[in-house]
């Protein structure tokens, strides 16, 4: 069953989104460990070839284009592992999703814990 997203554009991070992510998520999970980032950091695509990932989600991570990535079947929060890398932040992140400068998206945080 598909469900409408609540927000549109959202990308409803279920099952089948869980199964066609698999590869993209287990090697963003790799990152936890140093020698892991530094294996990424050296040779990108012989890593992403290591772990499975085929050419959308490698794309997308050669782009770090985070609506890509959560259309390929990136879950956030291991996407936050890959791009953490590079010194991006949850907001960055959000701001990217959303095709808003991070300071756009700060403040529309910040109004909407008003």
């Amino acid at each position: 069953m598909t469900r409408e997203p609540p927000i549109p554009g959202t990308v409803i991070f279920d099952g089948a989104q869980a199964m066609k992510g698999y590869a993209l998520n287990k090697m963003c999970y790799s990152f936890n460990r140093r020698e892991n980032r530094a294996a990424f950091l050296a040779d990108p695509e012989a890593y992403m070839d290591r772990h499975g990932l085929d050419e959308r989600q490698k794309q997308a991570v050669r782009d770090l284009s985070v609506p890509d990535l959560l259309a390929a079947g990136g879950g956030i929060h291991y996407l936050a592992k890959l791009t953490g890398m590079f010194g991006l932040t949850m907001q960055d992140l959000g701001a990217r999703q959303t095709g808003m400068s991070v300071e756009a998206f700060r403040e529309k945080l910040r109004r909407a814990g008003d």
